[in-house]
């Protein structure tokens, strides 16, 4: 089964002014046909137009809903680029750069059966704990 990276762009706002495109409708389409081109150039095929609220804010405190028009693109990644990129057990999208698959993080997990104890513990190294401040800056403990 093939796997598609995507990419989302905006779409154009305004056309171009170019040769023999008169109205505004004919601008358009030629800003829109130079866009699309691009990215076909580069691998990219059209995948589809959303319109998505987007939440702005508008002074102080106030919020205003507009609406993005977007274009959606997707491309074929090849088999080679997703097993380099892609952990087995979780797509790389879900977790930060630096964060250890979940299969690492089991591997350090222990049994306390054999202490005495009930359930699972993780080992965490040794180290010192951050210095913490008063809770609230004005107030005395009581």
């Amino acid at each position: 089964m093939p796997r598609f990276e995507y990419k989302v762009v905006p779409a154009p706002r305004k056309g171009e002014k170019v040769k023999g495109a008169r109205t505004p409708t004919d601008r358009f389409a030629h800003a829109l046909t130079q866009m699309m081109n691009e990215l076909g150039r580069d691998g990219w095929d059209y995948l589809r137009a959303e319109t998505l609220p987007c939440e702005e804010r508008v002074g102080f405190t106030g919020k205003t809903t507009t609406y993005q028009n977007l274009l959606i693109f997707r491309r074929v990644v090849e088999e080679a680029q997703t097993t380099d990129r892609l952990p087995a057990d979780l797509p790389a999208f879900f977790r930060p750069e630096g964060t250890p698959a979940p299969s690492a993080l089991a591997s350090s997990l222990r049994s306390g059966a054999d202490e005495g104890q009930r359930g699972l513990t993780a080992q965490a190294p040794e180290g010192q704990a951050p210095s913490l401040g008063p809770a609230r800056g004005g107030l005395a403990a009581e």
